[in-house]
């Protein structure tokens, strides 16, 4: 943190720094140990002075000193990716649309419960300056997708986006290195996800569409002679992401530039 204080005093444009100032502190103020971490620290300090120091104590500033820690390089980070968006983004930086946008993300941040999350919240943050691809209600949409999802989710997502077309069958394949039988949980924890990223409108089995965007109703498929249900693992029908979801990978699992034309 003292790191990022010294850069940001650094910037001798008393605007730009105001800029960035803005975001570091609705990135601070959405965490709610922040302010107790500071003060416990002066605390502990004056404990230790009289040889008091609680062992309990000291551990948990241990643990949140690390939080801190990683929190300050995830800000840096962002922080490094608007310098190679340059004075474009001057404006949107500004904007409560986007502090709001802020403040959501690192609560969410905060409480994420993997790395994978993390990224994509540093990776959105980021882009969402350098882009309009969606609006802010939409990416509002997918910090709550972020925050709702666990890594198994992502998972998916990441290989239909490198696959478009893949079965459920193949993305299973390429997560593990066997097939559980029908009545496992593994695979009704399978189904599960394909049906939370299915009604969540991130993916869906793969449609025609005609000339004017339009779906064309599919061809009914011959019946099945077989006495068993369709498998959690099925190999037949292929998936896509929707629109949504398409916007969703843009936004946590690329690097943006800037669109052209953009000020």
């Amino acid at each position: 943190m003292n790191k990022i204080g010294v850069e940001l005093d650094k910037i001798k444009d008393s605007e730009k720094r105001n800029r960035i100032a803005r975001f570091i502190i609705a990135a601070l103020s959405s965490i709610p140990w922040i302010g107790g971490f500071f003060g416990a620290t002066a605390s502990l300090l004056a404990e230790r002075e009289q040889s008091e120091s609680n062992e309990l104590y000291e551990l948990w500033l241990q643990e949140h000193t690390r939080k801190i820690d990683d929190l300050g390089k995830s800000i840096a980070k962002i922080l490094t990716r608007f310098k190679s968006f340059g004075d474009r983004v001057n404006e949107r930086l500004e904007s409560e649309e986007y502090l709001q946008l802020v403040t959501k993300g690192f609560r969410i941040y905060d409480k994420a419960d993997s790395e994978t999350k993390r990224e994509f919240i540093r990776r959105l943050l980021a882009n969402s300056v350098a882009t309009n691809l969606s609006s802010d209600d939409v990416i509002q949409l997918f910090l709550d997708w972020i925050e709702k999802y666990n890594d198994l989710h992502l998972y998916v997502i990441k290989y239909v986006y490198s696959s478009p077309g893949i079965t459920r069958g193949a993305i299973w394949d390429r997560i593990y290195d066997f097939r559980p039988k029908e009545n496992s949980s593994e695979a009704d924890l399978y189904k599960l996800l394909f049906r939370d990223l299915s009604t969540g409108g991130v993916i869906r089995q793969h449609r025609e569409v005609d000339y004017n965007g339009n779906y064309i109703k599919k061809t009914a498929r011959r019946k099945s002679t077989s006495s068993n249900l369709k498998s959690a693992f099925d190999d037949y029908d292929s998936y896509e992401l929707t629109e949504l979801g398409s916007n969703f990978v843009h936004y946590c699992m690329e690097d943006i530039v800037p669109q052209i034309g953009e000020s």
